[in-house]
Order: structure tokens, then C-alpha cells, then sequence
């Protein structure tokens, strides 16, 4: 029964720009069957004392649901894209009224009591950072009546991220080039969508002066090395992309061509990742992988399609390799996988 479900499930996936009201409703429906289940669940936490020995709910009251705190953030971004862009999306009004619940002015309130704790000041750096931050922004380009409310009740802990971010950058004397959360490339990429779209001035110098710092005199990465066993993100392309987003055009393809000349050839090819046991939470990252290479792909196209559109065969591959696992029956890769293969479908709508 999962295999036919799965093979119908990608069946729908035609590979148009746009995505379908019933292929909306398949993606949504993993994040609304999580958001506001408890267990299990991953706590990333550091006690102090027995006192800290807490439920998730009540340390995490906004995002205690989906396994762990990012994988909770980015169900909520996924159903604010999907509410915001599918206006008969089915369960809508049951769907909004679970947001109202968890993001509430008191719940992230207590968030960011959590934050403010001495001992958490480097909790969800910068992978959940990034992933508020671009909540907060879906929140605020959404014209949705139920989305200026929410906004405005998440801002006060986008505030205090936005602050960690200007606090911490200076103090990171070596990127970390990993494929898993702590990747600093992919920690500043929604961070700047979002500084540029609200006009944070402060955090789009430190993002800019710090990639440039860190990345810019970069050569040659060493696409050959990946996927490593666990990668949910590629090091190479979230290079990629924080430094298209910063650099101007006469910039960047000079920057580019020395980073990673076989983008620019139309014979490269680079083999999808592939996933041996679907049940271990962590070797399931490689179908992540396969959605954000897809988006980095895209995105790179959109940008400049003189230069790249004859990578959209690869995105298009990577992305649809993937797609069965979302809907396989286990909770290692139905609680955030969705999110990821909607941030490739996100960029992909946006190539003309």
C-alpha cells in the first residue's frame, strides 16, 4: 500500500512551474499532521539542573510538534507558502486555526524565555535561525488576513534572532562546510532574503561582510566529495548561494567560474543521492539533499538562464527522485521533507 500511494503521489508531480491545488494538499498534509504532535521527539537541549526537565511542549509551546524545533519552524513556513498560494486548500480554516494556536503572543513569548536562557544563546545556530527568519518573511509578504497577526505576534523573537545573528557572525573565525544544520553558507541565506525584504540594514552588512570574509577567496570545491553519509545540504551549493545573493553580477561569475567551473559546462553531471534504509532518521538526509541541490539549482538558473538554464534537467532530476520518500509511511522523513521538496517547487516556479 505505501509504494502505491508513493508512486501516485509522484504521479500527480507533473513537472509544470506551477504547482497544482491536489499536489498543494499532498504536501501540506504531513506538516498539518505533525505540528501539534508531541512525540516523539528530538529536545537539542542543555540542562542545568533536574528543574530543566520539561515536556517539549512547555519548554517549546509554539514549536514543540514535527520531531525536533527547525523541522517544527519549517512545517509552519510550508503551510503559510501553501495558505498563501492555494486559496481553496483543503482543511483551511483547521490549518489557520492551528497556527493561531502555536505561534500566539504567548507562546512565543516563552520561546523566548527559552533563547534568552544563558545557557541556550547557541541553541538552533544558525539552521533554525534561518529557517524563523524565513518564516517571519512568508509572514509578511502574505496578504492573508490571518497572516499580519501572526507576524506581528513572531516578530519579537525574529527580533532577537536578527540580533544573535549581528552578535555571532564576527565571532566565527572559519565557516563550517558541513552538510548537516551547522552549514554557515545555508544559515545566511534565508537570514539575508529576509534583511533585504525588511530592510534591516545592520544585519545585511554583517551577512555580506562576513561571506565575503569567509568564502570569497574560495577555489575549486570539491563537488567529487559529495554526498558525505548524512548530508541534508550541499557545501558546495549553499557556497553558491549565499555568494549569488551577495555579489553583483560582474562579482560573482568571476567568483564562480574559480569556485566551480563545471556548473557552466552543459555536459557535467553530478548523480542524485540515494537513501538505504528509510527508516534511520539520519541516512534519510540524502533525499533533503536531492531537494536542496534542486533549489540551488533553480535558483541559479532564474538569476542568470544565459549561463545556467541547461542545468534545469539536473534540478528537475534531483527533485523528482526524491518525491516518493515523502509520503513512504515513516515519520524519519515525513516530518520535514515535505518542507524541503516545497522549497524546490518555491524556486522553480519563480524560472520564466
Amino acid at each position: 500500500m505505501k509504494v502505491l500511494f508513493a508512486l501516485f503521489f509522484v504521479g500527480i508531480f507533473s513537472f509544470s512551474q506551477q504547482l497544482t491545488l491536489e499536489q498543494a494538499n499532498h504536501l501540506a498534509s504531513l506538516p498539518v499532521k505533525c505540528l501539534q504532535q508531541e512525540y516523539p521527539n528530538k529536545l537539542n537541549q542543555l540542562l542545568l539542573n533536574e528543574t530543566e526537565l520539561l515536556s517539549p511542549k512547555v519548554l517549546h509551546p509554539a514549536f514543540y510538534g514535527c520531531f525536533d524545533w527547525h523541522s517544527s519552524v519549517h512545517g509552519h513556513w510550508s503551510l503559510v507558502y501553501l495558505l498563501t498560494h492555494f486559496k481553496d486548500i483543503k482543511d483551511r480554516e483547521q490549518i489557520i486555526e492551528k497556527l493561531k494556536v502555536n505561534l500566539s503572543k504567548e507562546n512565543i513569548a516563552q520561546e523566548i524565555l527559552y533563547f534568552e536562557k544563558a545557557h541556550e544563546k547557541s541553541f538552533e545556530r544558525t539552521y533554525g535561525w534561518n529557517w524563523l527568519l524565513k518564516l517571519q518573511h512568508e509572514l509578511e509578504i502574505s496578504k492573508e488576513p490571518f497572516a499580519e497577526e501572526l507576524a506581528q505576534n513572531l516578530l519579537p523573537l525574529t527580533d532577537l534572532i536578527v540580533k544573535r545573528y549581528i552578535e555571532f557572525l564576527p565571532k566565527l573565525l572559519y565557516p563550517i562546510r558541513v552538510g548537516t544544520h551547522s552549514n554557515t553558507a545555508y544559515g545566511l541565506t534565508n537570514a539575508w532574503d529576509y534583511a533585504i525584504y525588511s530592510g534591516k540594514i545592520e544585519l545585511q552588512k554583517s551577512i555580506a561582510e562576513h561571506a565575503k570574509r569567509l568564502f570569497l577567496k574560495d577555489e575549486n570545491c570539491p563537488f567529487y566529495w559529495e554526498p558525505s553519509g548524512t548530508d541534508f545540504l550541499s557545501a558546495c551549493m549553499e557556497e553558491v548561494a549565499i555568494m549569488q545573493r551577495i555579489l553583483p553580477e560582474n562579482e560573482f561569475l568571476p567568483w564562480l567560474k574559480k569556485f566551480s567551473p563545471q556548473l557552466f559546462s552543459k555536459k557535467w553531471q553530478w548523480e542524485v543521492a540515494r537513501v538505504s534504509d528509510r527508516t534511520d532518521g539520519h541516512l534519510v538526509h540524502l533525499d533533503g539533499l536531492n531537494f536542496s541541490r534542486a533549489w540551488n539549482f533553480y535558483f541559479l538558473i532564474r538569476q542568470y538562464p544565459k549561463q545556467f538554464s541547461h542545468l534545469k534537467p539536473l534540478a528537475d532530476t534531483h527533485l523528482s527522485f526524491s518525491l516518493p520518500s515523502i509520503v513512504d509511511g515513516n515519520y524519519e522523513g515525513e516530518h520535514w521533507l515535505a518542507s524541503f521538496a516545497l522549497r524546490a517547487f518555491e524556486e522553480k516556479s519563480k524560472i520564466k
